[in-house]
């Protein structure tokens, strides 16, 4: 089966207080669903907008000691009361993601949250602050496609609003240059995605670190371990499955245990570097 086209679509988003850093409404065009934003900072100036009174599912961010936010999912009817709750409870988080929409009931969001934190723990690019995956309420079978077919919007939605941690890598496209990193006994492939850069399963990162290595690479390496993404065998580190990385600089420090510039240590079959390349598709002659 030939994979279907991608389409465009339409994001509007709205800065109720003018400010790109404050409150922002998304909405998508042919959805009835409805997205926010909100810093954590201003959540007590505005949680009295009729969007945290409704029934949705929302999501809390927050940094780490690596490259990997801090996640939770949850669901509220309303939103207000559950967000007031981590407000006082979850120091962890500095904004809030929420999506409702017009036909979402109480067993709607808990399928949602139940979805999502079960594609958080796939895609592994995240801390996931849940403990466990919430268990799927029953619905009927008209439900669950109308509920899938909202998810797949608030997964259209997220990674424009800077949130990808929710999907998988991208299969590698037909115009995509595999490139390879070889250094101290390893081997690693990957390509550039429009999201970073993608290490390939089977791939060998070095089984110890220089003491040098930047803490953010370190804690990194460390995360990926413990969420299997990396498996010590024979001394060295494989890559259990392609994994994602916001750029080939964090893929390559990972690969080789230090600091390092990717744009320099990736190359193709041919010996150039990324720069080389990215430089000959800027000015071709």
């Amino acid at each position: 089966m030939v994979a279907q086209a991608k389409r465009g679509f339409s994001l509007h988003i709205f800065l109720p207080h003018g400010s790109a850093e404050g409150v922002r409404i998304i909405e998508k065009s042919n959805w009835d669903g409805l997205g926010l934003v909100c810093p954590r900072a201003q959540f007590a100036e505005v949680k009295s907008r009729d969007e945290f009174s409704r029934t949705g599912v929302y999501i809390l961010l927050g940094p780490t000691a690596s490259e990997l936010p801090r996640v939770y999912v949850g669901e509220g009817d309303p939103l207000r009361q559950r967000l007031e709750q981590h407000a006082a409870k979850k120091d962890f988080w500095t904004s809030a993601v929420l999506f409702t929409g017009k036909r979402l009931n109480k067993a709607h969001v808990q399928y949602l949250e139940s979805r999502l934190v079960e594609l958080a723990a796939e895609a592994k690019r995240c801390e996931l602050d849940n403990g466990n995956r919430p268990d799927l309420p029953t619905l009927s079978e008209a439900e669950a496609a109308e509920v899938e077919g909202f998810l797949d919007e608030v997964r259209l939605c997220l990674p424009v609003l800077g949130v990808g941690v929710f999907e998988k890598p991208p299969a590698p496209t037909q115009e995509a240059r595999l490139l390879h990193l070889n250094a101290k006994g390893i081997t690693s492939r990957g390509y550039e995605s429009g999201d970073g850069f993608v290490v390939m399963s089977g791939s060998q990162a070095v089984g110890s670190e220089v003491p040098s290595v930047p803490p953010t690479v370190a804690e990194l390496r460390r995360n990926l371990v413990q969420k299997g993404v990396l498996k010590e065998t024979g001394g060295v580190l494989t890559f259990t499955d392609n994994y994602l990385f916001n750029s080939p600089s964090l893929a390559a420090g990972v690969v080789l245990g230090r600091s390092a510039n990717g744009r320099t240590e990736w190359r193709d079959q041919k010996g150039r570097t990324l720069r080389e390349i990215q430089d000959a598709t800027i000015d071709p002659s």
